[in-house]
């Protein structure tokens, strides 16, 4: 393929979607990278494993105290995702749910949460089995619909929690939309996004008017399956200093060693994200074109019901495929088990191509009827599509699918 073919394709790919971050690359690899903070000049930033550091006097410290509270390592993190996001602040902490937890400490008892319908099962069983028994309320609404957000508040509501796209349905919130409608019905209420899918790459959320933008950082921010991380960024002062008031008061903090790993992560970050949605948009139309699949939900293909949505809120689409397969749940044991470039696993966003059933995997902590009506039914099969070779990546859906549904062609 000659150098103006691929432009051409390029440009197809991202046609009608907002533009790019300006210097997106240029930051994720300098923001708090400088080497003019370490007396060796270290380009990359060293692992600071030290849990304590040596004050001047008593209370007079060179800026950090103890590693819960503060570390090199996870301050140069923290700047660079800060710096991503389009925000003056970020934490890391030692897990999504963990970034869960903390922002929901910001609440007290009686005050009330609207979730997105569809979310993360551990984000349903967190607000269901945990927020809820802590004296929270917690109520769930389809966030695809404004209209039935705004129905859904109440005069206790303090938090509004978005997953978009949301997992595993792939439902796309209009970020700008529902924002409005909260902060029109109380200035106050603190509108949290779940940006986990699309990475800092493709969506800026805060920039869509939310307060708080989190991360599963174990995902694409990562991006290499190997460490377990959470995030969240934010403008706000007041919510900065509640949040890293609890990301130390709560204690759960993330290694330095895994600060560093994410952190280098983030120097890819760019040209991972459009290699995922590259081989993410050849799976999903391979898959939309093949009479085996009932239904492709990509947020990156015209079908998607929000496709419009996503164009004018993002700049391009990440590697998650959501689709039916045609039969029951035996067909979709078969052709899980039949992958053989695809590993069934649970997580995402790593650089390897990664397919589950969420019914039985992800979301089976999600009450079976509440399944039923999110539509996560036996025949649902949820993709990570990675950054191997695309021919390889069709290939191995199409033996797969060949396998479940031997007499179909």
């Amino acid at each position: 393929m000659d150098q103006n073919h691929k432009q051409e394709e390029q440009n197809d790919l991202y046609a009608g979607f907002s533009a790019a971050y300006k210097s997106f690359a240029t930051e994720a690899i300098h923001i708090g990278q400088e080497p003019e903070q370490w007396k060796s000049m270290a380009v990359v930033p060293p692992i600071s494993l030290s849990t304590t550091f040596k004050q001047h006097g008593p209370g007079n410290h060179a800026g950090f105290e103890y590693s819960r509270s503060g570390n090199p390592t996870r301050n140069c993190l923290e700047k660079a995702v800060a710096a991503l996001d389009g925000a003056k602040y970020c934490i890391a902490v030692a897990s999504g749910l963990a970034a869960t937890v903390t922002i929901t400490h910001m609440l007290k008892t009686g005050d009330g949460i609207v979730c997105m319908d569809d979310v993360y099962g551990g984000t349903n069983r967190y607000f269901q089995r945990i927020a809820c028994e802590s004296g929270l309320e917690v109520s769930f609404a389809d966030c695809t619909k404004p209209e039935l957000l705004k129905a859904a508040l109440k005069a206790n509501t303090k938090l509004v929690w978005i997953e978009t796209p949301s997992n595993p349905t792939m439902k796309v919130v209009d970020i700008k939309a529902c924002s409005q409608v909260a902060h029109e019905y109380n200035k106050d209420i603190v509108v949290v996004v779940d940006n986990t899918f699309m990475s800092a790459y493709f969506q800026r959320p805060l920039a869509l008017g939310a307060d708080v933008c989190m991360y599963s950082a174990t995902k694409y921010m990562n991006g290499h399956s190997d460490v377990v991380m959470g995030l969240a960024s934010m403008n706000r002062d007041d919510l900065y200093e509640r949040l890293k008031f609890l990301q130390n008061a709560l204690g759960c903090v993330p290694s330095p060693f895994d600060c560093f790993l994410c952190n280098r992560g983030l120097k890819t970050l760019h040209l991972r994200m459009e290699r995922h949605f590259k081989n993410g948009m050849a799976a999903a139309k391979f898959l939309e074109a093949d009479p085996r699949v009932e239904r492709v939900i990509f947020p990156g293909l015209p079908s998607h019901p929000q496709h419009e949505v996503v164009k004018r809120q993002c700049t391009g689409c990440p590697g998650m495929i959501t689709f039916y397969i045609k039969g029951k749940l035996e067909h979709a044991n078969a052709f899980l088990s039949n992958l053989k470039l695809f590993a069934i696993a649970e997580s995402l966003g790593g650089y390897e191509s990664l397919a589950e059933h969420p019914a039985i995997m992800t979301h089976a902590s999600v009450p079976e009827q509440e399944r039923i009506d999110l539509g996560i039914s036996d025949t649902l099969i949820r993709l990570s599509v990675g950054l191997e070779d695309e021919e390889d990546i069709i290939e191995d859906l199409r033996q797969a699918l060949a396998a479940a549904h031997p007499k179909t062609k």
